[in-house]
Parts: C-alpha cells; structure tokens; sequence
C-alpha cells in the first residue's frame, strides 16, 4: 500500500486515467410528470408543438382597429372612427370582421378580430356617442401579439442536456406538457469514515469532531442533479468499511472521505481494493494530496481526504465532472474572473496549490483576498468566492500581480459592506444589527496591519483596527492618507488561563499571528523574551481561548468576552481602543452610512455593555 501511495501522479494523469476507466455516459432516460421535473436533465430535445401565442391578441385594454384608419392623427387632429356594439373579453372568439373606419372595444388578452390589425389604448381614445376619436397615429401591429411570436410550432425550445428550473418547467407548462424525458438520475452512495467521526447532535468526547462531509457531499452530490444515498459514518475497521462498499456499489457511483492516508487506521483504500481497481492513490495535489480513484467495472469510485476542504477539492476537480456526465449535464467549464492579489503568496514546489480568496471590489478591479489554506477548515470554504490554481512549478504568486480566480458559484453575490481588518465579536454584533435592515456584509479577518492596508489602497468599505504605537495612542499614527477614523469603542486585553493563575515564567503560552494587533501588544510586553510556545499562532481570540481551555497552551492574550464565554481566568493587561478606518472614497456609501448610524444607535451600545465592551 506504501509504495502505491508514494507513486504519486500529476492532476492530469489521474483526470485520465479516471474518465478512461469509467466513461461515463447518461445512464438512460424516462418519463417523468411536469410536477416532478424541476431539477432534473432533459433527454431530449423538446419542440413545441402549438404555437405561442396561439392567435393573435391585444396586449392592451383598448380598441381594436385598423391601423391605417388612424394615420394622421394628433392631440390637434384626431381621428374619429364608427365604434361597433359589443365587446371582446379574453377567452371570447370575436364573431364579427372590423371593417374600415370601425373599431371594437378589446380586453387585454382577446383574441383580436378579423380586418383588425392594431389596438389603440384606452388613455389614448376618447369615447362618444356611437364612435371614438383616436389622438394618436398607430403602426399595424401596434399593441398586438400575433399567433407564434413567441414560440412557433416546431421550433426547438429545450436542448437535451438542459437543467430544468423554474424558468424551463414554465415554458413546458404553457406548451401543455405533463410528462417530459430526462435523464436518469445517478444514485450516488455518500459516505464518511474515521473513528475520530460522530453524526450532528451526538455529544462530543474528547479527540472527536463532528462529520461536516457527509452533509456537504451529499448536498453538492443533490445539487449537481444526483441524488444521494446516504451510509452513514463508517468506523475505521476493515470488515465494516467492506460490508459498507459492498452495499454502496448497489448505487451508480460511491463516494466517501475518510481512510485515504498512510496511518494504520486508515483502512478505506484497503476496502477498495478487495473489490474494485484502484486507478490511483496520491495526486499532487495540495489540498488533496491522499484522493484515492478507483472503477468496480464502470462504476465510480472516489476515496476523499478527510479534511473538510481537501474533500470539497477534490470533489469538485475530479467527481464532480464524472457526475454530471453520468446525470446527462454539460460539464460547462467554471465562471472565472481576473483579481490582483494583494500579498505575497508562497506555494510548494512539486505539486499543484490551491489558494481559496475573498474578491472584493477595489478602485481598480477586484482584490483576491487569500483565506487560509488549512484542509480542515469548513468555514474558509464557505465564505470564499472561489480559488486561484499554482501549477506544480509556480512557487510565489507576488504582491500586484495579476491571476485567474475560478468561481465556487456561477457568479459573484455583491455586498453592501466589505470590512477587511481585525475580528471581533463585538463588530459581529453591528453587523448584525445592519443584517436586520436588509444590509450584507463580507468580512476578512487580516489583523489590524491587514486592516490598515486594505483600507489605503480602498479595498474594502471599513477595517476595523486597534494598533498601539510606542507612545500608547491607538489608531492614528497608522492611518494612511484619505483614510479617517471613526471611534468604535473601548475593550479590555488581558491573559486568559485556567482555574487559577499559572507561573507564565514557566507555562506554555499561544501567541497571536503577526500582523494582528494583540501580537503587537504582546511583542511590546514580551521584549526579547521568547516563552515557550512563542512560535505558536493563533488567529483568533477565541482560537487562543481555546487552546488554553483544551490544554494545548496554558496561558494566551486575548479580550474579556472570549475569555469569559470559554470561562476561562482574566487578569487584565491594557484597556484598548476597537476603532475603525474608512476610505474617504467609500465615506459617502449608504452601507457605511448606516454602519456609523447603527454603530452609535442605543441598541448596539447595550448590546456592547452586554458582551463586555465600553462604547
């Protein structure tokens, strides 16, 4: 099994190697009713076959007449013409002709008459007795929509291939279908593995997280147009791992994370192959460097990293495609858009990156923000807007220079506020307030330097910052140009320990990441003394307040309300200003508007107190 999974290939080579052996293909088609297609594929072509509209209508309330009778005629000179008893509602068959020089009252929607070949508006007739008087020349056709305008009989509506949405399922409606041909939908057995996995609601033991794949896969597994076959979470034993693939191979293609890598107790692989190829284990990939790709005959077979993220990856570079072909669906090639970093990013050598980013709009294009790169992240996933690709050679991408960002939606969500700074729990309580007035917001968590940054060269709406020179004033020395501050409110810094006060001379500590502004304090505090743990970096609070409270660290520097909300010790260091740095060019936004009215508003000072803050 060692030597396989050192016998790492290129991302390529495993895209061929996996589409060869499983050549996929729809798996057949069948009818199903209108009421059950949304979501579906078409398997066929659908042409129409009436035509809509099917007669000519008026798309007004009105008088239908002949156009020519009305050439000519002004506000100063209108045209009177002979009006005919009667009227014609929508769903009436008009049983007489308008001859020249008459017209006849129409509802929105009536069929029009024969000899009529343009509506004139109510507002535009006045009416007397026995005829009207139109102030306003018409062209034939005016106000009219002729039989087969919009669709004409026999013209090709759907293409086979087409995802049904409420949009597609509308038009069958109005061509009078009830059934249309799709394609089958794959079955697709989803599954997760790990001893260390327990299901959403089941309480914690210590060592043990909760299964986020099994909800993700099977949810994008469903989205792609698959429907998924949920096993459960799988315990690292061979027979059960066995017993579970045997049931999942009932299913058009299997998925499952978990049991990829080299450990003992990853026995996933060791599974596969009692029953189906293994293609390749190991691609050089990063994320996803132990995927595991495998064919019981046709069928699929993908072994995902474990990693919250190197399973999305995967799935999305490899699976995914193998999906929509076995469901019918174009394999149409991902939404890209051209940023510019603004930080330095370094890559590793030897196999393909990807680099998950924040875009956000700054004053000359969009600004790909980096979000992390650790695979067991799940929120980084979920609040990026897509990823940057460094190919197995690229080893920097540098400061300013320009690339490629493949989108994790079709298209980019626009914010009403973009805030790229310091976090804290106290700014997701305004924004929280604004969320209620129907305003959104993106936030990336930078550190305050970050902040600064961002907030200069005016990519982001606000940053909020708390930076302390040598002097002791907080925020403006650091103010760039154009850049004003606004007073956020004060919160107090200090160690976080458990139950009683360690002798910090001798405790392990958790730093805070450079650039943030609690790493600036403590590098102030600490002068040249480097405690043990100095080199380890949180980057958060509440990442520190953890650590302590879990025992990885004893002693950290983080606010009052984290360390209070993981009840943990406080002794305070120095009370700090929580500030925040606008753009002059961003000033005049009604998000930023609203953040400052809010920002000062009653509510949120209480809310404030409440979390332990000083407005």
């Amino acid at each position: 099994m060692a030597e396989t999974f050192l016998a790492v290939i290129d991302a390529d080579e495993a895209h061929r190697r996996f589409h060869e052996a499983i050549r996929p293909e729809p798996l057949g088609e069948e009818f199903v009713g209108l009421d059950q297609a949304l979501g579906r594929i078409l398997a066929r072509a659908i042409a129409s076959p009436i035509d809509v509209p099917g007669f000519d209508r008026s798309n007004v309330d009105g008088f239908a007449l002949r156009a020519a009778d009305t050439f000519g005629a002004e506000e100063a000179t209108p045209v009177r013409v002979q009006l005919m008893s009667g009227s014609i509602a929508a769903g009436d068959r008009p049983l007489a002709e308008v001859p020249s020089g008459h017209a006849q009252r129409i509802a929105t929607g009536g069929m029009m008459p024969r000899g009529a070949d343009a509506v004139a508006m109510v507002e535009h007739v006045h009416v007397g007795p026995g005829l009207i008087t139109v102030q306003r020349a018409l062209t034939p056709s005016a106000n009219v929509s002729f039989a087969g305008s919009d669709i004409g009989r026999g013209e090709t509506v759907l293409w086979a291939g087409t995802m049904l949405t409420a949009r597609e399922t509308g038009t069958l409606a109005a061509l009078g279908l009830t059934e249309v041909p799709v394609y089958r939908k794959p079955r697709v057995a989803v599954f997760s593995t790990g001893n260390e996995i327990v299901a959403p609601g089941t309480p914690l033991a210590p060592g043990q997280v909760y299964d986020s794949n099994l909800r993700i896969l099977s949810d994008r597994v469903r989205e792609i147009g698959c429907e998924p076959v949920s096993l459960g979470v799988i315990p690292d034993q061979l027979t059960a791992l066995t017993d579970a693939l045997q049931r999942a191979l009932a299913c058009d293609a299997v998925v499952f994370s978990g049991g990829t890598s080299k450990g003992e107790g990853d026995l996933g692989v060791q599974a596969v192959r009692t029953m189906a190829t293994v293609l390749c284990h190991g691609v050089a990939l990063k994320p996803g460097k132990p995927l595991c790709l495998a064919a019981a005959g046709r069928v699929p077979i993908a072994v995902l990293p474990g990693f919250p993220t190197s399973a999305v990856f995967t799935f999305q570079e490899f699976v995914a495609p193998v999906l929509r072909a076995l469901a019918g669906a174009a394999n149409v090639p991902a939404a890209s858009r051209e940023a510019t970093m603004p930080m330095r990013v370094n890559a590793e050598k030897g196999r393909a990156e990807f680099v998950l980013v924040g875009l956000h709009q700054g004053p000359s294009g969009l600004v790909a923000y980096p979000m992390g790169r650790g695979s067991g992240s799940v929120t980084t996933f979920a609040r990026a807007d897509g990823f940057i690709t460094l190919g197995r050679q690229r080893e920097l991408i540098e400061a300013g220079e320009r690339v490629s960002v493949r989108l994790l939606a079709d298209a980019i969500t626009p914010v009403d506020l973009v805030v790229i700074g310091s976090h804290c729990v106290g700014l997701d309580l305004i924004l929280s307030l604004m969320r209620r007035e129907g305003f959104s917001a993106k936030t990336m968590s930078v550190g305050s330097q970050g902040g600064f940054l961002a907030a200069g060269r005016g990519e982001c709406d606000l940053a909020g910052v708390h930076l302390c020179d040598d002097a002791g004033v907080y925020n403006t020395p650091f103010l760039p140009a154009d850049v004003d501050l606004v007073p956020g409110y004060r919160r107090m810094q200090g160690v976080v320990f458990r139950a009683s006060e360690p002798d910090l001379a001798r405790a392990r500590m958790v730093n805070r990441n450079r650039g943030s502004g609690t790493r600036v304090l403590i590098d102030a505090l600490l002068g040249q003394a480097r405690p043990e743990g100095y080199h380890s970096e949180a980057r958060s609070h509440n990442a520190v307040a953890a650590s302590v409270a879990q025992g990885r660290a004893d002693w950290g520097v983080a606010i009052e309300p984290v360390a209070r909300l993981y009840g943990l010790g406080f002794r305070a260091l120095r009370e700090e200003r929580y500030d925040f740095a606008i753009p002059r060019t961003r000033a005049s936004r009604p998000a930023v508007a609203a953040f400052q009215r809010i920002l000062v508003s009653e509510e949120a000072r209480a809310g404030l107190r409440a979390l332990g803050f000083t407005p």
